[in-house]
């Protein structure tokens, strides 16, 4: 299937007023999960735009560690999936938990780059886009455009580079089944 990049949307679809905001329900890990994944597919060209401004702003003033800080995390990021395809074990902890697998990802990145050279390129320029990434996934309340843009990555009707990143870290598995779940519901 051709990938396909997703609409940049709205400024005030992507950033509306403080009431389509709100706290997680920290209780209850799988909806919390479940919003962050829509929402990463829904804005992600949005998230692209952003990260790649702060990128773009660090990679200005330090191109050579930039260059090997991003090069880093994208060879330990596929490094990790690999390994996490090829070990039970990983890929249990990796599908249950996905921030946790994420994060061992960013520490190793970090202790590696701070071998290699300058770790305040490494905080600002890769992790400072990927925080803000997820503390607005984690606050933007859903709407059902999201949401339906959600269901048609999650069956296969689409494929979004979010959608391909999503679904090596295992996390587009339960949108397919909650789906199947409401079909099946349907129909009774």
């Amino acid at each position: 299937m051709e990938v396909q990049v997703a609409p940049l949307r709205a400024w005030d679809d992507f950033f509306p007023g403080s009431d389509r905001f709100a706290r997680p329900d920290f209780k209850d890990i799988s909806k919390w999960n479940n919003r962050v994944v829509s929402n990463l597919l829904y804005y992600q060209t949005n998230y692209l735009m952003v990260a790649a401004a702060v990128v773009s702003i660090v990679g200005f003033l330090s191109p050579l560690n930039m260059l090997i800080g991003g090069t880093v995390v994208v060879l330990m990021f596929m490094g990790f999936v690999w390994v996490s395809h090829n070990k039970d074990i990983l890929r249990r902890l990796k599908k249950q938990y996905p921030t946790t697998f994420v994060v061992v990802i960013m520490l190793s990145s970090y202790f590696l780059i701070s071998y290699l050279g300058d770790v305040m390129v490494f905080m600002f320029g890769i992790t400072l886009p990927l925080l803000l990434m997820f503390v607005h996934a984690s606050l933007r309340l859903r709407n059902i455009k999201n949401k339906l843009e959600n269901k048609m990555e999650g069956i296969g009707l689409k494929k979004t580079p979010m959608g391909i990143i999503l679904d090596a870290l295992e996390q587009q598995e339960d949108s397919i089944n909650k789906l199947a779940d409401y079909i099946s519901k349907v129909k009774e």
